[in-house]
């Protein structure tokens, strides 16, 4: 795009300069008149001067005569001459002075345009535009190219229907591109396909689940139907526990929010949102105006951490914007974290304990290894995998881990992840 933009440019300076230029070089020659009008003189000279001779020697004029008159045509033809010269140096000085403008025109058209451009244009938002506009395009692309395989999958599996892993794939599939009631039917066909009822507990749990999305989180009788047949089938399947909780939530239901959400803590201690299940139970138990029982008692061994937003951020970091703040085992950048905490901007600035209520699953704990490295991470899409865009910062120095609390390190805010 930079590269088009000038060349445009330079294409468009040329032409205004080809209007100097043009009168310079392509300009009717100014020797070439001189040289003609020296010529008629000239010529009209040796005819009157042939008149003149010829008249004398007929005896038409006197000598005296023919004397005075021949000079006097003699000194007309040397006022002719004369003049000339005078005529050519008056158009040698207008053409230096016309190859003077030429050449600083050349000079300051185009950085004048450089100069206003740079002053007045506006090509970041040009360059904005056309990523926004690819960016689109691609991701445009890439949604068509998912729709056409979910739907050659689709008639595939409607022609032999006995594949319970190509059901999950097509209703997985279906969830990625928002279409979800397309995603609650193959869930649904995938509980028709196994055999356990636990198994078709969860394929109902999933298609609840997708009915919830697609009702912008309302409890719909679809929603309650599909909940009610993964319960049936199993009272604590997760999903549909966790639908009930954000739904009694909703309604400032909190004490059954926490019901819900504890008894997934309880049947699922290694569940994958395990740690955001029990920032909802902390944040109802909030609204009660009541501590959280299981998290008043010492928490064991941990770090304490204080994680605040630079204040040069404080105006571009919406107060909705997810906040994670994670722990990692050193020297374990990609490891799974032993610890993390979901909250939002609007919480910031704040102290916080990670231990092992914190843990991501049983088999990564705080308790368990000796010091670790923190990280706290804003991420506008809301996704714990590091994006380009997030806002980031780290600890210092690494943290033991102690079995009291103590000292906190701080944590600030300050960078941008790059591409």
């Amino acid at each position: 795009m930079t590269t088009t933009f000038w060349l445009t440019a330079a294409v468009l300076i040329a032409l205004a300069l080809a209007f100097v230029l043009f009168p310079l070089f392509f300009h009717k020659s100014t020797r070439k008149s001189v040289g003609d009008q020296r010529s008629q003189n000239l010529q009209a000279y040796r005819s009157r001067l042939e008149e003149l001779e010829a008249e004398y020697a007929a005896g038409s004029l006197e000598q005296d005569d023919y004397q005075q008159l021949k000079d006097e045509l003699e000194g007309s033809l040397l006022d002719d001459v004369s003049t000339a010269p005078t005529h050519s140096a008056a158009q040698r000085d207008r053409r230096t002075s016309a190859v003077a403008v030429v050449l600083g025109s050349i000079v300051v058209v185009p950085v004048a345009v450089i100069l206003l451009y740079q002053e007045w244009g506006a090509m970041d938002q040009v360059e904005q535009y056309r990523t926004m506009t690819a960016m689109a395009a691609e991701e445009g692309d890439r949604v068509a190219q998912m729709n056409r395989l979910t739907d050659e999958l689709r008639q595939k599996l409607e022609a032999s229907p006995d594949n319970p892993d190509g059901w999950a794939m097509l209703g997985r599939s279906y969830m990625r591109v928002e279409r979800y009631p397309d995603a609650a039917w193959a869930f649904e066909r995938l509980a028709q396909q196994v055999p356990d009822r636990a198994a078709q507990a969860v394929a109902w749990g999933l298609s609840a689940q997708a009915l919830f999305f697609d009702s912008k989180g309302q409890l719909t009788d679809a929603v309650e139907r599909a909940i009610e047949q993964a319960r049936s089938r199993d009272p604590d399947e997760v999903n549909a526990l966790g639908l009930l909780g954000i739904h009694a939530y909703s309604q400032e239901q909190y004490q059954q929010a926490i019901d819900y959400w504890e008894r997934i803590v309880t049947v699922a201690p290694d569940h994958p949102q395990l740690a955001s299940i029990r920032q909802g139970i902390d944040e109802a138990y909030r609204q009660l105006g009541q501590d959280n029982p299981a998290t008043a008692q010492s928490s064991g061994p941990g770090v304490t951490v204080r994680v605040a937003l630079a204040d040069q951020l404080a105006n571009d970091v919406p107060a909705d914007t997810t906040l994670f703040v994670f722990a990692r085992k050193t020297g374990a950048d990609n490891a799974m974290p032993v610890a993390i905490a979901r909250m939002t901007a609007a919480d910031l600035p704040l102290e916080l304990r990670l231990d092992d209520r914190h843990a991501m699953g049983p088999m990564t704990r705080i308790s368990e290894v000796d010091e670790v490295q923190v990280t706290a991470r804003l991420s506008p899409s809301g996704n714990a995998v590091p994006q380009p865009g997030d806002w980031q910062g780290e600890a210092e120095s690494v943290i033991a881990v102690t079995a009291d609390a103590s000292e906190p390190a701080t944590i600030v805010i300050d960078h941008q992840l790059a591409e």
